[in-house]
């Protein structure tokens, strides 16, 4: 299997906002020490990433480990990829019309990275980059990114930037509904089609950089 890069994020910065800010334009200075400025591309109200992440001085980052799918649905198989189906989102490990293995272990991981966020005193909305690595499920031919953008809009970059308020996001083929967690960051981001992933059944596997707060955020 080739390996396929999604999405390719360029560096550019924007005028020094927070973390989670947003903005269009083009900076005209570095950002302020502390700060981390997401530089969005002009012309969409609710851009999927950011072109790129502008990381001032002195700016404390958390990186995390590669994270994969907790196996939470014990009563699949073990080693299977229904195993990694989330039972507290997905009762029984039963998947609602239209969602996606991929899609379900991408919610399953996205969950698992706010649970390490957390430990650290960080969230959701202070990622500032992403890396994805997505294997095919079995019998598909290709790794299933749609599925994974669905997961992913359940937790980052489901807000409008005219508005602030949240956008609808479907899951599965369900008419499109308040996303899991409202977070207006748009981390830059990759997304690689990859043949194995280290742990049978996983076919999802996420790591983060994260910005702490600097202080009046």
């Amino acid at each position: 299997m080739s390996r396929r890069l999604a999405l390719v994020v360029a560096a550019t910065a924007l005028v020094s906002l927070p973390v989670g800010a947003v903005a269009h334009g083009q900076l005209a200075k570095p950002p302020r020490p502390g700060t981390a400025v997401p530089a969005l591309p002009a012309g969409q109200d609710n851009p999927m990433i950011s072109e790129g992440v502008a990381i001032g001085a002195n700016t404390p980052l958390y990186k995390s480990s590669g994270l994969g799918p907790a196996a939470l649905n014990t009563a699949a198989p073990a080693g299977s990829e229904g195993r990694y189906v989330d039972t507290e989102v997905f009762p029984g490990g039963v998947l609602p019309a239209g969602v996606t293995i991929t899609e379900a272990q991408g919610i399953n991981v996205l969950r698992r990275i706010g649970e390490n966020l957390a430990r650290q005193g960080l969230s959701y909305d202070d990622v500032i980059t992403m890396r994805v690595f997505l294997q095919n499920p079995a019998g598909a031919a290709s790794a299933d990114f749609a599925g994974w953008n669905r997961a992913y809009r359940q937790y980052f970059a489901n807000t409008s930037l005219s508005t602030g308020k949240p956008v609808l996001v479907p899951l599965g083929s369900a008419a499109p509904a308040r996303p899991f967690v409202v977070n207006p960051a748009r981390p830059s981001r990759f997304a690689l089609e990859i043949e194995n992933l280290p742990v049978a059944g996983w076919l999802v596997e996420v790591e983060v950089d994260a910005v702490f707060p600097s202080k009046g955020r």
